[in-house]
């Protein structure tokens, strides 16, 4: 049976961890001892679109390390192989793809993103002509 599960799902914990400690206390005030001093730059929403696509990029590099301390050198070679398959995974040139099988594999199908509500296919500034843009994917043209 093959076990191959997306990045994160490998690399959760069993036991929640949410439930153990509320983030208020009895009388609705926040539990310093528990949760710490609060921060307003937790808070925050990132300044730049890149900034929360660099720092998605530096925590997949940091999953990838731990699995690679944890399952051994293979684990993240496999994941990287998984993906880089399941991208090239395309319908013809003129139809979109949904790329669900790479969405799956990161485990990113179950939330809506920017990309799911502005990346609509039918609002596409250009349609091509079928036959040509498959002629010219395949080298054709």
């Amino acid at each position: 049976m093959d076990n191959s599960r997306g990045l994160r799902s490998q690399l959760k914990d069993s036991v929640p961890v949410t439930g153990l400690c509320p983030q208020a206390g009895a009388y609705g005030v926040q539990d310093t001892l528990r949760r710490g001093f609060s921060s307003v730059k937790n808070e925050l929403l990132p300044s730049h679109p890149l900034e929360l696509s660099e720092k998605n990029l530096n925590q997949d590099k940091m999953n990838f390390n731990t699995l690679r301390n944890i399952q051994g050198l293979h684990a993240p070679l496999k994941l990287q192989m998984e993906y880089r398959a399941a991208r090239q995974i395309q319908r013809l040139p003129f139809l979109p793809s949904s790329n669900l099988a790479l969405d799956t594999l990161k485990g990113s199908d179950d939330t809506i993103g920017f990309e799911d509500i502005l990346n609509d296919p039918v609002q596409c500034e250009m349609m091509g002509d079928p036959h040509i843009m498959t002629e010219y994917k395949l080298g054709f043209l």
